[in-house]
């Protein structure tokens, strides 16, 4: 690899005062209380264990192997294959590697990345997922199959720098999906061979491998890319820079695939137009010499259900190409509201009035419930209403979500029922576990006190009675 200066190691800040000069109100002042000397001197000696503690636990945790298990996956033929337990040694410990007799040793890998990335990734996966997915299979170096990346290769064979056995690791969790090229040494290791050695080529990798994207929304899924050259070529040799790189994204729904975004930066190549207004940041870093990290971040604006699917994201090198899949999907919550309301009217012994309860604008359309509920008094709770109840029939709208309406005709009522609720709850896989409700309240009549309108009325009749009076004791006094 070409020479590169090491990052800065990361390290605990000791957190100690700050030197200070002598002020003129402290000269006068004489020493310090032999106590105050003695406190600090405790104080620092206290502030020094804990940071021995704090790095001997980081050491220690440091020191103990780590290996991530995978599955070697061959291809038989005949459409036949042949799975094998193999494993990442991501970090070795002190001393030898710790033996697996378990494993062929050309499947136990002790991993030397050289840019850091798969290293940084796959301890995170295995911080947040304790079972991530993990599988192996052989690559052979090739020319990039798409016509407009094929001025990577202007060759039809690989050069010689790249000879010898290629692996392809795919590595999948709930926050983490990547893929990454490693190179087994051409020379033959001395025996016994306890553990193979192989570098880290080319590694893409995704912290969004299924967003979740509500309708009408941009999408951004994430992309970054680490390379480092396999063999250690004088840097005199060559350019300074990173090698040119193509980038592309395609969508792959209903085994149907469909390029959306191909590029090729520091190319003249003819790419295809980009579909649906995505837009990608494809760049390498600045550093003259490798190894290189790269970004393919990919943005795609206000989507629709109909861009839900398996992206594939992929980084073509000359000869060497990366993948991950990320899956899309693609989400909006319904609004819920129940008529009539805020009232419903009732007589002892008849049924209120049907009530109708509007769902509308939510995606995907299926998975939804509605369930009618009950709630005999404040101090109770909800429990299931009896009644009779239907659904309507999915309306669609141009944004691509749907609404519908569930109707619900309740029992005749009696003066328990005076006061309770009615409600309608909605659970979809957008809402959250408890879903969403909407409720009104039952009036029995004849328990009710006086509405406003009633006094009114009451006021009106009053004052025409009153009017009535007045004239006819002007008429007898005539």
């Amino acid at each position: 690899m070409y020479p590169r200066a090491p990052p800065p190691r990361a390290g605990i800040p000791l957190l100690l005062p700050p030197a200070c000069e002598e002020s003129e109100s402290e000269r006068g002042r004489g020493s310090p209380e032999p106590g105050s000397r003695v406190g600090k001197d405790s104080a620092m000696k206290l502030l020094s264990l804990l940071v021995a503690v704090a790095l001997g636990l980081a050491t220690a945790a440091w020191a103990r192997p780590a290996a991530l298990e995978c599955w070697f996956v061959e291809d038989l033929g005949g459409g036949a294959l042949e799975k094998r337990p193999a494993a990442l040694l991501l970090r070795q410990g002190l001393g030898a590697p710790p033996p697996r007799p378990d494993l062929d040793p050309k499947l136990y890998l002790g991993v030397d990345d050289p840019a850091g990335a798969l290293l940084a990734g796959l301890r995170r996966l295995l911080r947040g997922d304790p079972t991530p997915r993990c599988e192996m299979s052989r690559f052979v170096p090739l020319p990039a199959p798409a016509s407009w990346a094929r001025s990577l290769s202007p060759e039809a064979s690989c050069p010689r720098a790249l000879d010898g056995e290629w692996l392809m690791v795919s590595v999948s969790g709930r926050d983490l999906s990547l893929s990454s090229l490693l190179r087994k040494p051409a020379e033959l290791q001395p025996e016994p061979v306890l553990i193979t050695m192989a570098t880290a080529v080319l590694t893409v990798l995704t912290h969004t491998p299924a967003p979740r994207i509500r309708l009408g929304q941009d999408a951004v899924l994430d992309l970054s890319f680490a390379y480092a050259p396999p063999t250690p070529e004088p840097a005199a040799s060559l350019a300074p820079g990173p090698p040119p790189f193509g980038l592309e994204w395609r969508r792959q729904h209903l085994g149907k695939g469909h390029l959306l975004l191909a590029a090729t930066p520091g190319l003249h190549g003819q790419v295809p137009a980009a579909q649906e207004g995505a837009v990608a940041f494809a760049t390498w870093d600045d550093e003259p010499w490798g190894p290189w990290t790269g970004n393919g971040t990919f943005w795609l604006p206000a989507v629709r259900p109909f861009q839900e699917g398996t992206y594939l994201a992929t980084v073509h090198l000359p000869y060497l190409q990366g993948q991950v899949a990320l899956q899309l999907t693609v989400h909006k919550p319904p609004d819920v509201s129940l008529t009539p309301a805020p009232l419903v009217w009732a007589t002892p012994g008849e049924a209120p009035p049907e009530l109708l309860c509007l769902v509308s604008h939510f995606y995907p359309p299926e998975g939804l419930e509605v369930e009618w509920e009950l709630q005999g008094g404040p101090e109770d709770g909800f429990q299931k209403a009896t009644g009779e109840k239907w659904l309507s029939a999915l309306h669609h709208h141009s944004d691509g979500s749907v609404s519908l309406s569930a109707h619900f005709r309740a029992a005749p009522v009696t003066t328990k029922h005076h006061g309770a609720r009615y409600a309608c709850r909605v659970r979809h896989q957008s809402l959250p576990a408890s879903g969403r409700r909407a409720s009104v309240t039952v009036e029995v009549a004849g328990l009710s006190g006086p509405s406003l309108e009633d006094g009114v009325g009451l006021f009106l009749s009053a004052f025409l009675l009153l009017g009535l009076i007045r004239v006819l004791s002007g008429l007898r006094t005539q």
